[in-house]
């Protein structure tokens, strides 16, 4: 597919474009320089044909600090993938000493430029475009990506230089994809491991922790299954999170969950189960992710041969509501059994597809809880009608009673137990709902 890069020094509102772009929040978007740190890809439409489109981190040439040096080379990624570089100037502040340092390396790669000039809110601003034609590029445009303006010229003539390119509806898709989710607090390792999964350095990788902050994701094609391996941000605790860009991006990274089918729980093996390791794994279960969990930096774990059965009733004892999600250790740094990871994530992935007949589950399970509760109970009986799996995406099942009363949350545990014996479910949270009958007599639910 045709690929522009979105490059320019800090706070010029590059994100601010690559949203406007794409149609779509997907790049975080604040007053704070730097926010943007990885490539962050998205995808322009317009009519039949598709461009994919990069957004960069702020770049600053000749730095020494760790974070800025990381994105350089980011950028340089970047332009080197990409057919048409726009780079991006703040109209209100004219031209800097910044923009200017940065012609040359772009002018270098010997690849077509267009010029866009942002924040021309209004048309009394539009002679402030005029100073960057002594820029060279082959095209300048006063834009307002805030406002929407001048975003469809820019948009034709981006479509213009797509060439021979195929339309999209030509561009050949691949059905199946996993989204998988790498979750964690900070500093655990997610962006090393992102990096380990696909070959090569994807994320920026510091012992600063905090360093990822969009949610990054990647395609990765391997023994003919796709995955969309999502990166996402360490997730602190309420009230942990520093200015307004780390807020939005746990948010992000929570959102990121939703759409995922699989999350890889981080954990460090170093520091064990934490309070927060908890927590995360929490969100993961509600949003109905299957759940793997990968105790990193397994290498640096001193071991006999009790060391992975103690860490494994560790995770189970603080983490009891994951007890269905298998446990792999793995080195990132080293690439200790991380290849094993895709063999859990297909398994996984394949027990989300399982459906049970609404035959088998009246026929076998329902009358198995009657007879269980009948020897509980005997004087009582249990009354259901009849059960139902209503979704996959996690294994969500819906109990019908004759009665008032639910069940008792013991008899749930029964269930799900029995479930996962007979059809394994493999990683997957089990849900179950009861209807029962509304008070006040009535056939209603």
């Amino acid at each position: 597919m045709f690929q522009i890069a979105i490059v320019g020094r800090p706070n010029v509102g590059k994100s601010t474009l690559f949203n406007r772009l794409c149609g779509t929040r997907k790049s975080i978007v604040g007053d704070e320089p730097g926010i943007t740190r990885d490539r962050v890809y998205g995808k322009i439409r317009h009519g039949r044909k598709a461009v994919s489109v990069l957004d960069t981190g702020g770049l600053i040439p000749e730095t020494r600090e760790v974070i800025p040096q990381n994105i350089l080379s980011q950028v340089e990624a970047a332009i080197s993938e990409s057919h048409l570089l726009l780079l991006v100037v703040d109209g209100r502040a004219g031209v800097t000493p910044l923009d200017e340092q940065l012609l040359p390396m772009m002018r270098r790669t010997g690849k077509p430029i267009f010029t866009v000039v942002n924040k021309i809110d209004a048309p009394g601003l539009e002679a402030h475009a005029a100073s960057f034609y002594e820029f060279g590029a082959e095209r300048v445009f006063g834009v307002s990506a805030e406002h929407n303006r001048g975003i469809g010229d820019l948009v034709e003539a981006i479509m213009e230089r797509t060439g021979d390119f195929p339309d999209e509806s030509e561009t050949p898709e691949i059905a199946g994809e996993i989204k998988v989710a790498v979750v964690g607090r900070p500093n655990v390792g997610k962006s090393s491991l992102v990096n380990r999964l696909l070959g090569f350095e994807r994320s920026i990788v510091t012992d600063i922790a905090g360093t990822t902050r969009d949610a990054v994701d990647t395609l990765l094609e391997r023994e003919n299954t796709r995955y969309r391996i999502i990166d996402t941000a360490g997730i602190r605790r309420k009230g942990k999170t520093e200015g307004l860009a780390e807020k939005i991006s746990v948010i992000m990274a929570q959102k990121s969950m939703e759409r995922a089918d699989v999350a890889l729980l981080l954990l460090d093996a170093e520091e064990g189960v934490t309070k927060l390791d908890a927590a995360i794994g929490g969100y993961a279960c509600e949003l109905g992710c299957s759940v793997i969990i990968v105790l990193n930096k397994w290498d640096l774990v001193e071991k006999d041969e009790h060391t992975l059965e103690k860490f494994q009733e560790s995770v189970h004892r603080r983490m009891k509501y994951l007890a269905f999600a298998p446990i792999l250790t793995v080195s990132a740094l080293t690439g200790q059994r991380v290849s094993k990871i895709f063999e859990l994530i297909r398994k996984a992935y394949e027990a989300r597809q399982v459906r049970i007949p609404t035959g088998t589950l009246n026929n076998v399970f329902a009358p198995d809880l009657e007879e269980r509760f009948s020897m509980q109970s005997p004087h009582q009986k249990l009354g259901i009608r009849y059960i139902t799996q209503v979704s996959s995406k996690p294994p969500t099942f819906v109990i019908f009673g004759s009665g008032r009363e639910k069940l008792h949350f013991s008899m749930e545990r029964y269930l799900v137990n029995r479930l996962r014996e007979q059809f394994g479910f493999f990683a997957a949270p089990i849900r179950i709902h009861q209807k029962v009958k509304k008070p006040g007599g009535g056939r209603g639910f």
